[in-house]
This record gives structure tokens, sequence and C-alpha cells, in this order.
């Protein structure tokens, strides 16, 4: 038995969800606290137009109840099928998209982020004329930031979009490890040929992970088709995320020899070789969360922080 079937699962449907005829797109959304009722707003009208779709969303260990409660009486005012999958226990990341694209009935995927929104109404359509053509095995349709809601939000957003704000020309040069998983489209053949690798846990490189590993036997490639991404977060929180995901880093590069020429592991390399990494740590963090500098050099310290933790495990 895996660890997926030990954990005990929810299932809500509403009432057009209970019907078992196989839609064209299946798009999949796993969140953990975020409240996708926005995206399910969105998504709606476009995928009730097409009238060939299901949404299957996944909470990732129930970590505000009445959220999951008001989540899934939202599914019952839509025509449109719509099942809510509910985990007692955290499975993390990778597990949480493993189990939607199990629980998927469609030959196509779409994978988006909770926090999600599509850039406009035609988002959808695009997608559905790239499975048309038959252009790729997985595409990455790329995102833009939301404008920071709080001032202790400015950093993130201004990291989001020096760091990963780029077109499909630009990306496709970069090519697989420029894919996230927050808005790509992908066939259910390749996620069965290449699921998640759920040895990674807590925040961090899953997705980079998972493109890189199914470029070796896939066709991907990026298009302009972007959602909008909130879910902004405090400088204290990036940090500790950032802290934390040098693990997951550590596993890429392991499994991944040949990216060892990133940018990031080439900083932390850098570092590795400087002294007094504790008290550099202390001026980052401190620069970082200085409201009162240029962003530009908060953005900068808040990657060097990065690279300095990961340094730790290289």
């Amino acid at each position: 038995m895996n660890a997926m079937t030990e954990i005990p699962m929810r299932e809500h449907a509403n009432a057009a969800g209970l019907l078992v005829q196989k839609p064209g797109l299946s798009i999949l959304i796993p969140f953990y606290g975020d409240d996708p009722r926005p995206l399910i707003n969105a998504l709606g009208p476009m995928a009730e137009r097409a009238d060939d779709f299901e949404i299957v969303l996944y909470d990732d260990g129930e970590p505000d109840p009445e959220l999951n409660r008001a989540i899934c009486a939202h599914t019952d005012r839509f025509d449109l099928p719509m099942r809510v999958l509910t985990s007692v226990r955290n499975r993390g990341r990778a597990a949480g998209r493993n189990l939607l694209a199990g629980a998927a009935r469609a030959d196509w995927f779409l994978y988006l982020d909770a926090d999600m929104i599509p850039d406009d109404g035609a988002f959808l359509e695009r997608y559905r004329q790239a499975m048309a053509d038959d252009v790729a095995d997985a595409i990455f349709g790329g995102y833009v930031t939301a404008d920071a809601e709080h001032p202790d939000q400015i950093l993130h957003a201004a990291l989001s979009r020096s760091s990963d704000h780029h077109d499909a020309t630009t990306r496709n040069a970069v090519g697989a490890t420029a894919f996230c998983s927050s808005n790509v489209l992908v066939r259910a053949s390749v996620m069965r040929a290449c699921p998640f690798d759920q040895g990674f846990s807590g925040w961090g490189w899953e997705d980079t992970d998972w493109a890189v590993t199914a470029s070796n036997g896939f066709h991907l490639i990026h298009v302009d088709n972007p959602a909008r991404h909130g879910g902004l977060q405090s400088t204290d929180e990036l940090l500790a995320k950032f802290k934390a995901g040098a693990v997951n880093f550590r596993r890429l590069l392991d499994r991944h020899p040949e990216l060892s020429g990133l940018p990031g592991a080439r900083a932390a390399r850098t570092l590795k070789a400087v002294p007094g990494q504790h008290w550099l740590r202390g001026l980052w963090a401190w620069t970082s969360r200085n409201n009162a500098l240029p962003l530009r050099l908060r953005t900068l310290a808040v990657k060097l922080w990065r690279a300095s933790w990961t340094s730790e495990v290289l």
C-alpha cells in the first residue's frame, strides 16, 4: 500500500461532478490554506461555454475546515462538474499533484495553483487550441505577479518580477528549468509515465525536477498564456521558505548533476568559500526586511540569503 492510500480522503462532488462522462480537459487545483474561489469564479464561465471540462480541487490536509466547507458549498453553485478532494493530513506538494492526476478523468490536465487568476477570458481557449494542434506533450503558459496588497509583500512582488517574468521566447531558450507547476497543460499519459517525485518535501523545486525529468522523454514547450499570481508572502515568510528549500535544491542537483551550472548553484558554491556566513545571513536578513532601503538592494540580499543556506547543503 502506498503513502497516498494510507492517508484517509474525503470527496465532495457537486451535482454535475457526479456525472461519469469523460471530459476533454481536467483542471487540477491543489490548495493548502489558499482560497481558490476567485479562480473558480474566473474559470467557471470559460469552462461552461466549452462544456467539456471538469475541475478537481485538492485540499492538502485541511488546515482551515471552515474554508473547506465554504469551497465545497461554492462548487454546488456551478453546473460545471467539480469535485473537492480533502486529505485529513498534509501529503505535500508533489504527492498532492500526483493524487490529482490519479483522480482526473480527461486525457489532458491543466494544473493551476489556487492563487492564480487567468489574465483574460481567452485563457482556456488558447490551451484548447494547443491541444487540438497537438503542439507538445506539456506546455507552461507563464505568469505575471499581482500588485502587493500590503507593504510587507512588496519585496516578494519585486523578486518575482525580476526573476520569473519572461515571455515564451525567453523561456523556450532556457528550457525545462523555466517550467513551474502553477500553470501547466500536460497530457495524462505524461503524468502516468513521469509523476512528481514525492521525495521532495516542504517547499520548492519539485516542479523543476519534474520538468527536467519529463523533458528527457517528452516534448515540453513554453507559450504566452499567463495567469496572474497572487499569494504574495511577507519578507519573513519568504526568508523562511528559502531557508527550508535549500534541502530540496540539493535533491534537485543530486538527481540532475547537469544542473550544477544553474545560477543558484554557482552562487552557493561561491559563498561556501566565504567565512562568517552566520554574521552575513544576519546582515542579509536585516537588509531584506528594511523597507527604507532600495528594492534592488533588498532583492539582492534575499538572493544572497537563499544562496548562503544552499551552500550549507552542497
